[in-house]
């Protein structure tokens, strides 16, 4: 499936933006994923929630289906907030945007150390399903939401220019955009009774 072309790129694109909730690694068997829709940076639409399995491999189907029951038909784009949730429970974004027919945004804090990651997944389950999500997603891209300030983006079904401009376009109040920003302390909220962490 080709890239999606974006000719002009407007100020309230829909987003869906999506982190995880608080966990325990050791005594949850699921953690709760949640979604906002953003009209750009600054209009909240909607909350989404579902449940992915702890170092599963069920999250890229739980997003899509996510997608594909909610009322507002209107999205152009999946955010995420790193390309694994619940653990090791990692998307696979080039099935989501086959899924979804939408491209699909990760974005990345601080870079991953990469090696650790190959450390820490050898003897997992689905150690090779791990391996082949981040392949998929490629190594990190730097983009200066403030000056001189960065994240790293990896993207599928967009080129990295839109995608860059997406997330520079939705980062009104901080480094990361506010989908991803809202998601997370929405899901803290909830689980821990108040939002925590550098949102």
């Amino acid at each position: 499936m080709d890239n999606v072309k974006f000719y002009r790129i407007k100020d309230e694109i829909r987003i869906l933006g999506i982190d995880d909730a608080p966990f325990n690694l050791y005594t949850d068997k699921t953690a709760m994923l949640i979604g906002t829709i953003f009209r750009g940076g600054n209009w909240l639409d909607g909350v989404l929630k579902t449940e992915v399995e702890v170092d599963g491999t069920d999250s890229t189907e739980k997003i899509s289906e996510m997608v594909k029951k909610t009322k507002h038909k209107d999205l152009r784009i999946i955010m995420l907030d790193g390309l694994g949730f619940a653990g090791f429970n990692l998307v696979d974004i080039e099935q989501l945007f086959e899924k979804t027919k939408l491209p699909v945004i990760v974005v990345v804090r601080k870079m991953p150390d990469f090696e650790a990651i190959k450390k820490a997944i050898k003897n997992l389950e689905h150690k090779g399903f791990y391996e082949k999500c981040m392949e998929k997603a490629g190594k990190p891209k730097k983009v200066e939401t403030k000056p001189t300030k960065f994240i790293h983006i990896q993207h599928f079904g967009i080129d990295f220019s839109d995608a860059a401009e997406i997330v520079k376009l939705s980062s009104t109040r901080s480094l990361i955009p506010e989908p991803i920003r809202v998601a997370h302390l929405i899901a803290s909220g909830v689980v821990l009774g108040e939002s925590r962490g550098g949102a």
